[in-house]
């Protein structure tokens, strides 16, 4: 029969002793007794480290990261599983890592670009087929893939025509920035433009921003090459500006050549880290944690969506890598690698302080609010034109910004001298006139910039989408 605790028993011992009926076995006082709970203080083991404090921006940076699903980086990552860990002391294996970070570096495919080139290859192929001359407005923010583009599709409408059989297809590249007067060009094409059938030619005018000119005239009579009599000539022009086409577009549908226009948008976060993913995957070795690749891309996409910018952001963290893996090995060259030595999140996080925190990003976070609205409506403006503008025209669009969020807008007089101050800070630049309404402005900084540093407001984030 079961033992019968006494009124002596504490709750907790009684407990205990019921235990030790329905198993069988007796206990002794000891384990009846209750163990007092041990403090951290008691162990001998424990022994204080020092908390490493990180400063708010990295913690910030880090924190992006942490608070999104793994599910993408799972996916996207999961061909760098059975990989071999790289060693950064190698030179070699270093030097490969940067090559395939480089801009200069074309891959093998061009991914994230699929449908802009399969529209862009359809015109091509039915201006050829149809026998018939045609011309193409590629238009897009820098580093979003247009070159890198038009390059793949003349090697696929060269192959395309090799294996229909027809004519072999003439190309010619012209990059406006290496003409000494914009009038050049034309020596480079108009050969072309008037070229007897049945050849047919490609001109690839990259750069395009630089023909334009007060009256647009070099822009016009070049796409009206197509126009001519017997003309086989495909022209595709490509250029930063995205509203240039709205500009002359009016123009040219009335002189019978419009371009069909395509427009590259800018990369968002996870084509960017699946274009880093197509380039260090033919490595035989893991050289980047996937989170400070995902890190690299949500904070170049939230800026511009430059590609260039995200390469260049992770040559920048191999770089401190290597600083700090030669920093150790000349301190004590004994000690082995780390298995796991790669670009982590403090590389990525440093690297992108480098290239995005500038002291124009201070200052520009350091302006009243009014001024901060006159620097967003100054990159709403000028966004993807090098054209400026009047002091009435900025003007006019601090004061849209202004009642849209309900805030009473500064008057004119006010308005001139806050411009004044953001002239004399390098932001904007503030031409002479003898009516205040006449001077003409034009930004100083980059748009990149005034981004990233309003980004984080919510008012300025929705006013320069």
């Amino acid at each position: 029969m079961p033992t019968i605790a006494g009124p002596s028993l504490s709750p907790h011992k009684r407990i205990v002793a019921a235990r030790s009926e329905n198993t069988g076995c007796p206990r002794s006082a000891e384990d009846i007794t209750p163990r007092k709970r041990k403090l951290r203080s008691d162990s001998a083991a424990a022994v204080p480290t020092p908390i490493k404090r990180k400063s708010p921006r990295r913690c910030a940076l880090m924190a992006e990261v942490e608070e999104e699903p793994n599910g993408m980086l799972e996916t996207q990552f999961d061909c760098l599983d059975g990989k071999s860990k790289w060693n950064p002391r190698d030179d070699d294996q270093m030097k490969a890592v940067k090559e395939a970070l480089h801009v200069s570096t074309a891959p093998s495919t061009v991914v994230c670009r699929e449908d802009e080139q399969r529209r862009a290859l359809e015109f091509v192929k039915g201006c050829m087929e149809q026998n018939k001359a045609g011309s193409l407005y590629i238009c897009g923010c820098p580093g979003t893939g247009k070159s890198l583009s038009m390059e793949k599709l003349r090697l696929q409408a060269e192959d395309w025509a090799k294996q229909e059989g027809l004519p072999c297809l003439e190309t010619v590249s012209v990059n406006c920035m290496s003409l000494t007067k914009t009038t050049d060009i034309f020596s480079k094409v108009r050969p072309c433009a008037i070229q007897i059938p049945p050849s047919s030619w490609l001109i690839i005018a990259d750069e395009m921003d630089y023909l334009i000119t007060r009256d647009r005239r070099v822009l016009h009579e070049l796409f009206m090459l197509t126009t001519l009599p017997l003309s086989r000539c495909i022209l595709i022009g490509v250029a930063n500006a995205i509203d240039l086409a709205d500009r002359f577009l009016p123009k040219l549908k009335s002189l019978n050549c419009k371009p069909l226009v395509v427009t590259f948008r800018a990369y968002s976060m996870q084509q960017i880290v699946r274009i880093l993913q197509e380039r260090l995957v033919e490595l035989p070795y893991v050289a980047f944690q996937p989170k400070a690749l995902e890190l690299c891309a949500r904070k170049v996409s939230a800026a511009s969506g430059d590609m260039r910018k995200a390469l260049s952001v992770c040559r920048s963290a191999l770089e401190i890598l290597e600083t700090e893996v030669k920093g150790s090995t000349d301190e004590e060259p004994q000690i082995p690698v780390p298995e796991d030595q790669m670009v982590k999140m403090d590389h990525m996080v440093a690297a992108l302080a480098k290239t995005f925190k500038s002291p124009v990003v201070d200052t520009i976070q350091s302006l009243p609010q009014h001024q901060q609205i006159i620097v967003c409506s100054a990159a709403k403006a000028f966004r993807g034109s090098k054209k400026d503008r009047t002091t009435a025209e900025l003007n006019n669009l601090y004061m849209e910004i202004c009642k849209s969020s309900m805030i009473t807008p500064a008057g004119i007089t006010e308005f001139t001298n806050m411009c004044t101050v953001l002239n004399d800070q390098g932001i904007l630049k503030l031409s002479q006139a003898r009516n205040d309404k006449l001077k003409r402005v034009s930004l100083r900084v980059d748009e990149a910039d005034i981004t990233f540093a309003l980004k984080e407001i919510r008012f300025f984030r929705n006013c320069l989408l």
